[in-house]
């Protein structure tokens, strides 16, 4: 389910010179980034301007820390050009009709458009972009809401005793997912609860004020200067200074965003905890055969004409390689990207078996890097998956995964996919990094604070608080998760792949790992706020940096 959000590298002390690997590459003449924790903190606010690059920003230069993205382009980079890399991203559907992405999406040249016939062969009828293997579905159940509806009438009124040694597995995990939808169910519905009284004290304390101040768009200067003569609009100053002060903005947009909560509460309670719900009948196939193929269509996009369906994956697209040369929009990470698209992520949680084929499907159309911004912690038949990340691995492709945005600890929860087999805790490949999310405030505020992490589960951190990209119908908007870091580090890949062909999947995580950048420093994370050292969170202890892993990367093809 792709969640929204509310809740010293080289010991070289002198330049180095890196010739280039073949024709593609270019020629390096740099010093990697290093000594990070003699740079100041940054003590005044990012403009718009920066907090809209913010994750290409350099730490050494802006003491944000973003991925040195700009300085890899001015510096390394260049004009060169390298090889065009086909990059996946398994997701909720691409607008491929949006200014910034339109052109940079993969053509199957083996299929002649909308004649109604598979002419490559490869499974998939007039497979243009990609495919959905969604069909016209959108709405769904949360993994464990779909548990409960198969298991319910096997085990509904029994208890451990009165099941069969053979059905105490399965037995265990129904009551797992009734436990988890219980909890998560009335905790949403208190949320649905508590969201619509604040903006039913927010709307009146609003109205009052603005009638006046005679405007509605007051600034928190305006609000402090106004003289509350009644207990009333006292009462109604503190309220609205006090929400000023928390999100920083004017109280319009704080009432936009908390209509916007109120219907991501709705809308769970309507479909992801729905009973009665039966999203996938409108698909066709049975979700739990893995050899029922013959399902979906080539509608990238979506099947609603408002494309706010495909607004997550859209806007993963753009971050990875939203065309940079065209002076409009963003740029994303990637200059040389070709996005295929595969819907297979609905508003739910996504099936086994559609992650599992739409993988397979991007490893032999040619994709190179395969984006997975999703996860759940029930998985039916996480084999099939964990099936398709090694076959994945034999054929060189890596899958850049996001860690999840629970504040967890991955290494003492499991989220799905992975790469393990169930019940085990050992890689079954070097295909698959995992990647955890930064905030752009360098220092102890530097990871984000709803950003799963673990010493052995997560591999890197990068950029995914607040991130500016494209959304559907030419929109550009921000949004934050995990689900953002991962196509960063998905772009940094495919800029590696391009330039050094020869690196294969697992040396190109390597790369990404090794030549991240450190800090000794402690920082806060989960909910809790616990107090960890960053070096602790994950595998590489660092977070990634373009400039270096291009220079890392140079080295490493000789």
């Amino acid at each position: 389910m792709k969640i929204p959000v509310f809740k010293p590298f080289f010991a070289i002390g002198f330049s180095i010179f890196l010739a280039g690997c073949g024709s593609t590459s270019p020629t390096i003449v740099s010093t990697p980034i290093e000594n990070i924790d003699a740079i100041p903190l940054k003590v005044t606010d990012l403009t718009e301007i920066e907090l809209q690059g913010w994750g290409g920003a350099d730490l050494t230069r802006d003491t944000i820390p973003g991925m040195s993205v700009q300085k890899a382009y001015d510096e390394i980079i260049k004009n060169n050009k390298g090889q065009s890399v086909i990059v996946a991203v398994i997701d909720s559907g691409v607008d491929i009709a949006h200014e910034d992405l339109k052109s940079v999406l993969w053509v199957n040249r083996g299929e002649i458009p909308n004649n109604g016939k598979d002419d490559d062969n490869n499974g998939y009828i007039d497979d243009i972009h990609g495919w959905n293997f969604l069909g016209d579905a959108v709405k769904e159940n949360m993994e464990y809401t779909r548990i409960i509806k198969r298991l319910k009438p096997k085990y509904e009124g029994k208890t451990s005793a009165t099941v069969s040694p053979a059905d105490r597995a399965e037995f265990a995990e129904y009551q797992r997912a009734k436990a988890e939808f219980d909890k998560e169910y009335n905790e949403t519905l208190q949320n649905q609860t508590q969201y619509r009284q604040i903006k039913t004290q927010l709307v009146a304390a609003h109205a009052a004020v603005s009638s006046q101040l005679g405007k509605e768009n007051y600034t928190k200067q305006e609000l402090a200067a106004m003289t509350a003569t009644t207990d009333q609009m006292r009462q109604y100053k503190g309220m609205l200074m006090q929400i000023q002060d928390n999100v920083n903005e004017n109280i319009p947009t704080a009432l936009k965003e908390l209509d916007d909560a109120i219907k991501y509460f709705d809308d769970r309670l309507a479909s992801h905890f729905n009973l009665e719900l039966d999203g996938r009948a409108i698909v066709g196939d049975d979700p739990y055969d893995i050899t029922d193929t013959k399902y979906g269509n080539n509608k990238v996009s979506g099947p609603t004409a408002d494309k706010e369906d495909v607004k997550h994956g859209t806007h993963v697209a753009g971050i990875i390689a939203a065309q940079r040369d065209n002076n409009i929009g963003i740029k994303g990470v990637a200059n040389n990207v070709q996005i295929m698209v595969l819907r297979a992520v609905p508003d739910g949680d996504e099936y086994d078996k559609d992650i599992a084929l739409s993988i397979r499907y991007a490893v032999d159309n040619g994709a190179r890097v395969i984006n997975t911004s999703f996860g759940k912690y029930f998985s039916p038949n996480p084999e099939w998956v964990t099936d398709a990340i090694k076959y994945a691995a034999q054929k060189d492709v890596l899958i850049v995964n996001a860690a999840g945005n629970d504040g967890t600890n991955l290494d003492q929860t499991s989220v799905y996919p992975n790469d393990q087999f169930p019940g085990q805790t050992g890689e079954i490949s070097k295909n698959f990094l995992t990647v955890g999310a930064l905030n752009y405030q360098y220092g102890s505020g530097m990871v984000a604070g709803f950003s799963n992490y673990g010493k052995t589960n997560v591999d890197v951190f990068a950029p995914g608080t607040k991130i500016w990209s494209t959304t559907p119908n030419n929109g550009y908007e921000y949004l934050q998760g995990t689900s953002m870091a991962a196509p960063a580090v998905a772009g940094v890949a495919a800029i590696i792949r391009s330039f050094y062909p020869k690196l294969t999947a697992a040396q190109v995580k390597q790369v990404i790992m090794d030549s991240g950048l450190s800090t000794t420093a402690s920082v806060l994370v989960g909910e809790e706020k616990a107090n960890k050292r960053f070096t602790e969170l994950s595998a590489s202890g660092k977070m990634v940096n373009l400039y270096n892993a291009l220079i890392l990367a140079d080295k490493m093809a000789k």
